[in-house]
């Protein structure tokens, strides 16, 4: 007598969903996303931590991210499945970082120079890095955080800048006669210097436009700031979530405020204007 053979799997064959076609998402491809019922275009796609996700944006200008997973959008009422698409041809132009400057192709990492840039927090690096990164690594310049600024004093102390080791600090909403503006004066002479922003959070550093809101809420005095964001737009109130919402809207200099360029910039010319590699 012949045995029979089962598969395991015994899920009948009409419960069985097949495979969605993959659709490239390509800028402007417009489709629904089947959780939220949100439709809009594609503006772009991000690789992330979590994995792929993309950016649609509506008739209205309201733009919503999400994660690029199997059977999750619409095309013309057709479930499908979106993919990154392929990398686009190489300009003709010259390339560019995304600071703005001149990609030098096959340039290697220089060797860190003795000099540092001091940013408040991990947010303020990751997006240092995101935009200026190139840059950095090109001229040998290591990126750090602080704690808080009240521990500055006792860093530069312990750094002990000179000619061949300058140190440069970026601090959050450093306005005149605030206690950060009276750390960094405390600080500052020839080889440590100490600039700021106006934003109360390198969040607000980031365009609106960008991040697809109409501005950056106002927070009652006393409430913490990043939490109120959150709740004020109606996101989850997960600062670490929606740093990472924030930070993939970031794709260049463009994205961010003039007041923070400038900044940066003036920082990474004082360093890397002292000898020392």
């Amino acid at each position: 007598m012949q045995s029979k053979h089962y598969s395991p799997d015994l899920t009948p064959s009409w419960k069985k969903q097949r495979p969605a076609p993959e659709v490239p998402a390509e800028p402007d491809l417009v489709v629904e996303e089947v959780t939220s019922g949100f439709c809009g275009a594609v503006i772009r796609c991000e690789k992330t931590a979590q994995g792929p996700t993309v950016t649609l944006e509506d008739r209205f200008g309201k733009h919503r991210v999400f994660p690029m997973e199997p059977r999750g959008f619409l095309l013309e009422g057709k479930v499908v499945t979106l993919v990154r698409p392929q990398s686009a041809p190489a300009p003709s132009g010259p390339a560019r970082t995304a600071s703005g400057s001149l990609a030098v192709p096959g340039a290697r990492a220089r060797v860190a120079r003795a000099g540092r840039i001091y940013v408040e927090g991990r947010h303020d690096a990751e997006l240092v890095e995101r935009v200026w990164g190139d840059d950095l690594r090109i001229e040998g310049v290591v990126v750090e955080y602080l704690e808080g600024i009240d521990d500055l004093p006792a860093i530069v102390h312990s750094f002990s800048p000179g000619p061949d080791a300058r140190l440069g600090v970026l601090v959050d909403h450093l306005v005149p006669g605030s206690k950060e503006s009276l750390i960094a004066a405390g600080v500052t002479g020839d080889h440590a210097l100490v600039v700021g922003h106006p934003y109360i959070d390198i969040w607000e550093a980031v365009k609106p436009s960008s991040v697809g809101i109409p501005a950056w809420p106002s927070v009652p005095h006393g409430q913490d700031w990043k939490t109120g964001v959150c709740r004020a737009l109606g996101w989850p109130e997960n600062t670490g979530a929606a740093w990472q919402r924030i930070l993939s809207c970031v794709h260049s200099y463009k994205d961010l405020e003039p007041a923070l360029l400038g900044r940066v910039e003036e920082l990474i010319d004082f360093v890397t204007a002292g000898g020392g590699a």
